[in-house]
């Protein structure tokens, strides 16, 4: 049989030559796309909840319910720029952790992802039942979605290494970790710890650091914080198992005190705030903990994933409570809706 080839076959393997190989570069730019590099765009079909509706929001968050009387904050959704975001489905959420735990462990900045998860998924499935556990001894909050089996746990833990109390004092061993047995067989892990390593005065919660045999009145709190992770990491290799349990770190969440940073230096705060920078780069200096925490990642064997907010919520300084939080000044966390929405949105896509 004889085999004619015409030129028409030929424009024809031509056109499906090139649209595999558009397919293949489109697949390898989704792979190697960077999420955490792009800039805020306006989205009228935010927020992605109505904070009136929450049943889980609390009031140290609700910025409108305090009275903030702008909104245009609430309609910023971040683009990266070299591939799109899957927008957050609590449906698809619920049935992909059907009967699974996820865990958000550290300080009020985590309760404030926590909170914001669990506002999203109540808006996605309203009608969801759930049950709640409070645990005082173990300073920790489970929300079980029942229908589904999945638990939203928050554990309030400041430093993730231990406090412990001494005959001379209260000591912040860097070497020791034993919060870990509340961790194990978690499904996911959320970790965060930075905001408390500054505080000074009466609401410094030791009076010591301990690093290795040695006790120091201070030391620098960026260093400690590095040591700090590094022991984390090594509970991280020693305790996690891979195929069964995904480990992120939530990064370091920016406060927005000083507006010299980005470029105003009359506002010494975030208040009056109303609109994020517009730019894929943030005008102020690189946050210290944030290079420490990425070189303290790598000494871990075991698979961590940073969620990595630092640039995105730098250009955020409206998102703040500000004088809508709990009274004071509040530049450190978040409005809800708000930022750690975007938190949230960003752990969906890199979980599935």
């Amino acid at each position: 049989m004889e085999l004619r080839i015409t030129m028409s076959h030929i424009s024809l393997l031509f056109v499906i030559t090139i649209m595999t190989l558009m397919e293949a570069a489109n697949s390898t730019s989704n792979d190697e796309c960077d999420l955490f590099q792009g800039n805020w765009v306006l989205d009228q079909s935010y927020p992605l909840y109505n904070e009136s509706t929450c049943p889980f929001l609390e009031k140290e968050f609700n910025c409108v319910n305090n009275g903030r009387p702008d909104r245009l904050y609430l309609k910023y959704r971040w683009k990266p720029h070299a591939c799109n975001l899957s927008r957050f489905d609590g449906r698809n959420f619920l049935e992909k952790l059907r009967g699974k735990t996820i865990m958000f462990v550290g300080d009020s900045l985590s309760r404030n992802q926590w909170l914001s998860m669990l506002c999203m998924i109540h808006s996605s499935v309203p009608t969801a039942n759930y049950a709640v556990n409070i645990s005082v001894i173990q300073d920790m909050t489970t929300y079980t979605f029942t229908d589904y089996g999945l638990k939203v746990t928050y554990h309030h833990n400041l430093y993730l290494v231990d406090i412990v109390k001494r005959r001379f004092g209260r000591v912040l061993n860097l070497g020791s970790l034993t919060a870990g047995k509340m961790w194990l067989d978690v499904d996911y892990l959320v970790f965060n710890t930075w905001h408390w390593w500054n505080r000074r005065g009466a609401s410094q919660p030791f009076d010591y650091i301990q690093d290795g045999s040695r006790i120091y009145k201070d030391m620098d709190r960026v260093v400690a914080f590095g040591k700090a992770i590094v022991t984390w990491g090594q509970w991280v290799d020693a305790n996690i198992v891979q195929n069964k349990t995904k480990v992120f770190f939530q990064g370091i969440s920016p406060s927005h005190y000083n507006g010299t940073d980005w470029g105003e230096p009359k506002a010494k705060s975030c208040s009056g705030q109303k609109i994020p920078l517009l730019s894929s780069t943030y005008p102020g200096a690189s946050l210290p903990a944030l290079t420490v925490l990425k070189k303290s990642l790598k000494t871990i064997k075991k698979l961590v994933t940073l969620l990595d907010v630092t640039t995105l919520s730098l250009l955020r300084k409206d998102g703040h409570p500000s004088a809508y939080g709990l009274g004071a000044i509040d530049c450190s966390h978040w409005c809800l809706a708000g930022v750690p929405d975007t938190w949230n949105v960003l752990l969906y896509n890199l979980m599935f």
